[in-house]
């Protein structure tokens, strides 16, 4: 089955959006939106929104990926993921608006867009499900802790590492520089005092708050070989209300062991899209 490629404009606020649909040749109810993440556009590192959406076209669901205001093609200001919600609640009505018989959405992240997603999903009764890959929850010593528990380990597991070690061309120095750094940043995170009442929540933490008010199904995709997905990992693991969520019968996990953050080789990407298209048809 060959899927349709179509340009979409739309509107949020005073800017004018740019994104591509990609349709199948029959009618569906049910749509991906792909967010995108970080400082890309909607392509996608190694053209994976692009492939992906062509994939689950072909497969019968509609797909939009378009650019947040001030990134790609798209005008306004650039914002971080944070600062999303209205792009996406104003990619959504265009997508409904533009595929007759649309009666609900998943949205798909990568990155910060998957951050974005988790923090948006719960606020927005048409988002049926989400996808989420190597969530970011980015802060200096917790990255600290995923370098020193996941890198240095399988460093020191390399033989490629000793070898070099053996040969005199590893400069131990700078890495021992380098680990008591990393160690003094992780030991300042964990000394920290806990934020007052009055502090706003840290985005890690509206993750979670709105993962917990979300009821829809969640598939949840983690590289191996990523130190995000890791420090993603480590933090959840570290915390029950997370544990539960993460446990919760509408929560799918997968992982691909050697994968890095982009799903760079076309056999990792082909794997990811496979994993969406079964867990679309799965409810």
């Amino acid at each position: 089955m060959a899927s349709d490629d179509r340009a979409l404009a739309f509107d949020c606020g005073t800017d004018r959006l740019y994104g591509i649909l990609s349709l199948p040749q029959q009618a569906c109810a049910r749509g991906v939106l792909v967010v995108v993440g970080g400082p890309q556009y909607r392509a996608g590192s190694h053209r994976q929104f692009t492939l992906l959406a062509r994939h689950l076209a072909d497969d019968g669901a509609a797909v939009l990926r378009f650019d947040y205001r001030g990134m790609g093609d798209s005008e306004g200001e650039a914002r971080d993921f944070e600062a999303v919600a209205d792009d996406l609640r104003a990619a959504i009505d265009a997508f409904m608006n533009a595929v007759p018989g649309l009666r609900e959405v998943v949205l798909w992240g990568l990155c910060d867009a998957a951050s974005a997603i988790a923090m948006y999903a719960a606020t927005d009764a048409r988002v049926a499900g989400v996808v989420l890959l190597n969530p970011w929850v980015r802060s200096d010593d917790g990255m600290a802790r995923a370098t020193l528990k996941h890198y240095y380990r399988a460093r020191l597991l390399d033989p490629a590492f000793w070898r070099k070690l053996l040969r005199g061309r590893f400069d131990v120095a700078a890495s021992l520089r380098s680990m008591l750094g990393l160690a003094r940043t992780a030991l300042r995170g964990r000394a920290r005092p806990a934020a007052g009442a009055a502090a706003p929540a840290a985005f890690p933490e509206r993750m979670r708050s709105g993962m917990q008010s979300f009821r829809g199904p969640v598939l949840l995709i983690f590289s191996g070989a990523d130190l995000v997905a890791r420090e993603f990992c480590d933090l959840a693991g570290a915390d029950p209300a997370w544990q539960r969520l993460l446990a919760a019968s509408h929560v799918t996990r997968r992982q691909l062991d050697q994968a890095d953050h982009t799903f760079s080789r076309r056999a990792w990407r082909d794997q990811v899209a496979d994993w969406t298209g079964t867990w679309l048809r799965s409810w």
